[in-house]
């Protein structure tokens, strides 16, 4: 087993098939044996989440509970203020330990917007980048490195540019998930089923 570990970061307003889809793929595409997903409590650039932390964490938990390649951890939710990416790469370090390489799953999204995050070039020294290219951003991606050439050394831009993989595309969005539920339609095919269970007993979304 190999000491690297992908982490996935993310609101997760629910948790859906494409995050796990995406996981599962990347995982076997980079050799990944473990993914840990990080659930965000007050990301900088979205809105707040819809869904409590402990809401959004437990649907995560049943997502992870029979599958030996996953895991969630909470610690942007243990923590107060913001989340930053960086911070909370910090505390994962010190919590796997120096012999755990960290990897940080993001979307070429963004990738575009790298530049603005706190204290991103010594992120990308603590964790390497696995970015994650799907429409439309796949035809947009040299425009993005032209960018990011203008704020990070050629090295840097370079160790990005072979961090990409492609993903499955899936046309799932938790927006949807959440605009679906709150007119009473089926979300079935769009969530892992303990998921759709988790929503509806609770009363998310409605």
């Amino acid at each position: 087993m190999s000491n690297d570990i992908l982490l996935f970061g993310g609101t997760f307003d629910p948790v859906h098939n494409g995050h796990v889809r995406v996981a599962r793929a990347l995982a076997d595409v980079r050799g990944f044996d473990r993914v840990v997903f990080v659930p965000t409590a007050t990301p900088p650039h979205k809105p707040v989440a819809v869904a409590s932390a402990s809401d959004r964490a437990a649907m995560l938990q049943l997502v992870c509970a029979d599958d030996a390649l996953f895991d969630v951890n909470e610690v942007e939710l243990n923590r107060a203020g913001r989340s930053y990416t960086y911070d909370t790469v910090r505390a994962l370090q010190a919590e796997y330990g120096d012999s755990t390489r960290l990897h940080w799953l993001i979307g070429a999204d963004m990738l575009a917007e790298l530049h603005k995050w706190y204290r991103a070039a010594e992120l990308m020294e603590l964790a390497e980048f696995v970015i994650a290219r799907r429409p439309p951003w796949d035809t947009k991606m040299d425009e993005v490195f032209t960018t990011l050439a203008e704020h990070f050394p050629q090295d840097v831009v370079e160790r990005l540019r072979a961090a990409i993989v492609d993903t499955p595309l899936v046309d799932v969005s938790s927006t949807d998930i959440r605009l679906r539920v709150a007119v009473g339609e089926s979300i079935d095919e769009l969530v892992p089923g303990p998921v759709a269970g988790y929503i509806d007993a609770n009363g998310l979304y409605r």
